[in-house]
């Protein structure tokens, strides 16, 4: 399925959505408000951290030439670089991301949002990928998954 077939249900889109939610809810109900310079700090580390991982795990599905949008057939199982570590880096990079965001804005609410990210992503695509990747590969993928953490 093409990637403009499924827009708007995209992971960058719902990655925007909770970026704004995070910002809404920091301004409108901080719940704890933790603001300082160090924390603005630490949230733009995450942050960066986060873009990194994303894009060091999407020069890897260049390298084996296998498709990065959600719901294409994947060509390659990736097992190296950041996947041997996580097999999601995008989505935990992008949820990094979000962490980082929430941390800089310095609000109890938008961490909450940021945690509620990965639950969405394992349900809406990381699910359905894991199932791909078990109709291509079966017991290789099997146990990449039995030796790789999902987050």
């Amino acid at each position: 399925m093409a990637m403009r077939d499924r827009f708007p249900d995209l992971p960058p889109v719902w990655a925007a959505g909770f970026f704004a939610a995070e910002w809404i809810v920091a301004d409108v109900l901080p719940i704890v408000a933790f603001g300082q310079p160090v924390t603005a700090l630490l949230g733009a580390m995450l942050a960066v951290c986060g873009f990194a991982i994303a894009i060091w795990a999407a020069i890897w599905f260049g390298r084996k030439k296998t498709a990065i949008e959600p719901g294409e057939t994947p060509k390659a199982l990736i097992v190296e670089g950041p996947f041997r570590i996580n097999r999601n880096p995008i989505y935990t990079g992008m949820a990094l991301v979000l962490l980082g965001v929430a941390v800089w804005l310095g609000a109890l609410s938008a961490v909450i949002v940021a945690l509620g990210f990965p639950f969405v992503i394992t349900a809406r695509f990381i699910r359905d990928e894991e199932a791909a990747l078990r109709k291509a590969f079966g017991q290789k993928a099997e146990r990449y998954f039995a030796g790789t953490r999902r987050w």
